[in-house]
């Protein structure tokens, strides 16, 4: 379209260069990252029951801006939890959002009330304070020790806001998730229930928070759509790994993968 063209149609004009932006995302070498990138998050979530934002993001970041991966991870995000939550049935779901339903109160509260101040706050102090209490108590975990009395519900207290702040500025709140689960010492299929209806709902309340933002741009949701089917694929992969695993292999599991997501923040936290 000539200048000509666009001063005598501007909203034309407009339009034409919103489509132009548009199409340059959608492109081959784009989407096939998404999608390599989509099913090894699934897999490892399907295994340990989390870790596909901090795999997600990290791979994605890579090539594109850390809002825009943030904003393509909403809604594959929001399907495998729906997914790993509905495993045992609907019943077995809403059970699990009854026990843990303080820990959810408290932690999607802190969580929409971050997403709107993600400008102001530092990342990078953040990923690096996270990073070291991860390890730290993942550490500690797989030496045997067992967080008892008002120690756990301090600790779960803490948890709870802080997975809030994690989920609000980066869409990542499975580390403290899970060490929030692992003072309950719950069953692996409990566990993972738990784990998939703490994330999804976490992930309903990160779209509209990041509708408010400008995170979740159409852009950003269509390339999102478009990682559901190769999430689905790596979380099903997943899925049949973890459940010929034991309780003990999966507890080993789920705390070294704990360690890695904790190194991988302090990474963060320093470049």
């Amino acid at each position: 379209m000539s200048q000509s063209n666009c001063s005598a149609a501007p909203d034309e004009c407009r339009y034409a260069a919103h489509m132009t932006d548009i199409l340059s995302l959608y492109t081959l070498d784009l989407l096939l990252l998404i999608a390599v990138t989509a099913v090894i998050a699934g897999m490892v979530k399907g295994i340990v029951g989390f870790a596909m934002p901090m795999i997600f993001i990290t791979g994605m970041t890579i090539f594109v801006a850390p809002d825009l991966a943030l904003g393509i991870l909403i809604l594959p995000t929001l399907v495998t939890n729906g997914w790993q939550a509905g495993r045992q049935g609907f019943s077995a779901a809403l059970k699990s959002l009854y026990d843990h339903r303080w820990f959810l109160g408290l932690g999607y509260g802190v969580l929409l009330a971050t997403t709107q101040l993600v400008p102001l706050l530092s990342q990078d102090v953040f990923f690096l304070c996270l990073g070291v209490l991860v390890v730290g108590f993942a550490s500690l975990m797989l030496s045997g020790w067992k967080p008892q009395g008002r120690s756990g519900a301090s600790l779960s207290f803490a948890c709870a806001v802080i997975a809030g702040i994690g989920g609000g500025i980066s869409g990542v709140w499975g580390p403290p998730t899970v060490m929030y689960l692992s003072t309950h010492q719950l069953e692996k299929q409990a566990q993972m229930r738990a784990q998939g209806v703490i994330y999804g709902l976490g992930a309903v309340l990160l779209l509209f928070g990041h509708l408010g933002s400008g995170i979740a741009t159409p852009q950003a949701l269509g390339l999102g759509g478009f990682a559901i089917v190769p999430a689905c694929f790596g979380i099903w992969i997943g899925f049949q790994i973890q459940d010929r695993i034991n309780q003990n292999m999966f507890r080993i599991a789920t705390l070294s993968v704990l360690i890695l997501a904790g190194l991988n923040l302090i990474r963060r936290g320093v470049m």
